[in-house]
């Protein structure tokens, strides 16, 4: 749901200029994405958007350049080594074990990686389920997991 409307919010500043987090949480509710300002302005955050001047004279927001250069690889070991308390592997089916709380910001990350051979995630609350295109992805991504928990 989250990553659905953050995805959606950048769509959204792509397309048209928008000067307000009334009028974006107006155009997320015209295309069906329910969500409150509070949840809006932590994903403005989160996604690191900031307001530029437009040629108009108006300010409208856009992606951070430094959001193109944050380390995902960093953030994700830091996530790691805090979050996951083990990982086992089910054929094509990585399965996460993390502290209480720490299964979706485990899979945010690795979403935010675009690794190869990843189809998608699913995250509870503490167990996080991977689904890797193929069997011998997924022993790959547990082989990059063990050095990443060392």
């Amino acid at each position: 749901m989250k990553a659905k409307r953050q995805q959606e919010i950048l769509r959204i500043i792509e397309e048209q200029d928008i000067d307000t987090q009334d009028q974006l949480l107006a155009e997320l509710r015209a295309r069906g994405v329910q969500s409150t300002q509070a949840t809006i302005s932590r994903d403005i955050k989160e996604l690191h958007l900031v307001k530029e001047l437009t040629g108009y004279g108006t300010y409208r927001y856009a992606v951070s350049e430094r959001r193109a250069s944050l380390n995902f690889a960093g953030r994700l070991r830091t996530i790691f080594k805090e979050g996951v308390t083990s990982f086992d592997l089910a054929q094509n089916i990585v399965v996460l074990k993390t502290m209480p709380g720490l299964a979706s910001a485990a899979c945010a990350a690795i979403d935010g990686m675009e690794i190869d051979g990843l189809v998608g995630s699913l995250a509870g609350d503490d167990t996080a389920l991977l689904i890797m295109r193929t069997n011998e992805e997924a022993q790959a991504f547990c082989s990059e997991i063990h050095t990443m928990l060392k």
